[in-house]
């Protein structure tokens, strides 16, 4: 299996279609974490990503009877766009499922290309079901996105160009979803040099690989972030997790902030805007080679992707400065009455305020939420010790993603009178009739006390809800909210709650 995908890698024919990426020195980077940093641009493919190689090498091969059936594939991004424009490139018959949840952006890239689009469902599995439907149907064939050998070769057409452009690489750092641009790479890195380790990067709410690594075997994830769409997979492929156990030297996790700041990085070293998937692999060199103090190493990643709704770019912008650790959120009790707000400023001794929110809540303490800009190598939590020995009553809310999302915009009060108010968040598909079906379902037997939601521009929308629920009343709720189908996390006892809400 290894040395059929190392053949395909030398004999492709991607070059058809696809270009040979440029690899970027990142001056400023390489100096200040003391190691030689290399990035591999796949966004200057056609279609924006990697994702064009693997496609292409996979229906490249296809017979003729094959390619007259036509192909057909269930994506809700980058792998729609590859196999769309490899299909019209070969002159096939393209058919692509995509969840309806799909931004327009994407939705348009993959009908330029002259592929018919079939909006169906919320989420992959969704369009995945109805491709399958669709083969049996009219007998073509599916191009899965990476749990497939030649799919496989493909992506690893990236690391022969790689070590053809860089020597002497000591950490390759690649990006991880459902797994077969890792397999693909790693399987011809080890090939070339057993002594290159391969260091696996995910997201820390949706390492399905990490996970696997650790359970010996194949691991469903109960839900996956949706912040980094491109590789939020609930279980890593077969065949890429075969390939790939025995090469993976290690793995790192990263959070949404340390995600958004790897999409700053980018943007500072080579002016290019990465999607958040795409940043994995900068973000991840740069926290892996901190916590392990890595000095004077050869190091590469790979921006395999810039398919970014503009919109997001604002969120994303909001939390790169948590992400670089130059910000931090606290809620900080000062007193109610003039000139408390100056002597708070003044505790700080010239550093900046970069945010800071309060409502009257009652006559001796105002609770503020307030962003403070951190000095180098300092922490949150140095920073909330400064804090106390000041004797201010203060709350670190860096970490706390309810605050980040949600109450650093609705900062209010709480009536004193309301009962029995649970707090829940959930992640609703951005699509026509989502509130109404939520709310619909939800019926008229819970009053909703709060409810706060914020366009991020992404597939998922992020909802804080408030609902009076009674004790007797919670098993049967919870039944009612796991029937909606939505992802939901029971934040009643969050620390930011009772503090603004």
């Amino acid at each position: 299996m290894k040395q059929r995908i190392i053949d395909h890698i030398l004999s492709s024919s991607v070059y058809d279609v696809a270009k040979q990426t440029d690899v970027n020195y990142l001056d400023f980077l390489s100096s200040s974490l003391g190691n030689h940093i290399y990035l591999k641009r796949e966004d200057q493919q056609p279609v924006y990503s990697f994702k064009l190689r693997g496609a292409y090498h996979k229906i490249s091969l296809l017979s003729d009877s094959q390619l007259s059936a036509g192909v057909v594939a269930a994506s809700a991004g980058n792998h729609a766009q590859g196999v769309a424009y490899s299909a019209m490139k070969k002159g096939v018959q393209a058919t692509i499922v995509m969840p309806v949840t799909t931004p327009d952006i994407k939705v348009n890239a993959v009908r330029s290309f002259g592929a018919t689009v079939i909006l169906h469902g919320d989420s992959y599995d969704d369009a995945y079901e109805k491709a399958q439907l669709i083969i049996k149907e009219s007998n073509a064939v599916f191009i899965h996105p990476y749990d497939d050998l030649d799919v496989i070769a493909g992506q690893g057409t990236i690391a022969r160009e790689l070590l053809e452009q860089v020597s002497n690489i000591d950490y390759m750092f690649i990006p991880v979803g459902g797994g077969g641009l890792l397999a693909g790479m790693a399987v011809y890195l080890k090939h070339i040099n057993p002594a290159i380790k391969i260091i696996a990067v995910e997201p820390e709410n949706s390492a399905c690989l990490h996970e696997a690594l650790q359970a010996k075997e194949r691991v469903v994830l109960d839900h996956v972030g949706i912040f980094a769409d491109g590789v939020a997979v609930k279980q890593i492929g077969q065949y890429p997790y075969d390939l790939v156990r025995d090469y993976v030297d290690d793995t790192v996790l990263l959070t949404t902030d340390e995600i958004c700041a790897g999409v700053k990085d980018i943007y500072d070293s080579v002016r290019a805007i990465a999607e958040p998937a795409g940043a994995l692999s900068l973000a991840g060199i740069k926290k892996y080679l901190q916590s392990h103090d890595i000095k004077g190493k050869t190091v590469a990643g790979i921006l395999c992707g810039a398919n970014i709704n503009f919109h997001r770019l604002r969120h994303i912008s909001e939390r790169a400065e948590l992400g670089e650790q130059k910000e931090a959120l606290f809620s900080v009790a000062i007193d109610e009455k003039k000139g408390s707000f100056l002597t708070f400023c003044r505790v700080l001794k010239g550093r900046s305020i970069t945010e800071f929110n309060y409502r009257y809540q009652h006559d001796n303490v105002a609770q503020i939420f307030v962003g403070i800009q951190l000095q180098d190598n300092e922490t949150s939590a140095d920073f909330l010790a400064v804090l106390n020995d000041q004797g201010y009553q203060a709350v670190d809310l860096t970490y706390n993603e309810v605050a980040k999302l949600h109450l650093r915009y609705m900062i209010g009060g709480k009536p004193q009178d309301l009962n029995n108010e649970r707090l829940y968040r959930f992640q609703f598909p951005e699509r026509p009739n989502a509130l109404l079906n939520f709310l619909s379902t939800l019926g008229t037997d819970y009053n909703i006390s709060l409810f706060h939601y914020r366009n991020h521009g992404a597939a998922y929308g992020r909802v804080l809800v408030g609902i009076q629920v009674s004790q007797d009343q919670l098993s049967e709720f919870t039944a009612l909210l796991d029937s909606i189908g939505y992802t939901f996390f029971d934040e009643t006892d969050n620390e930011g709650y009772p503090l603004f809400l």
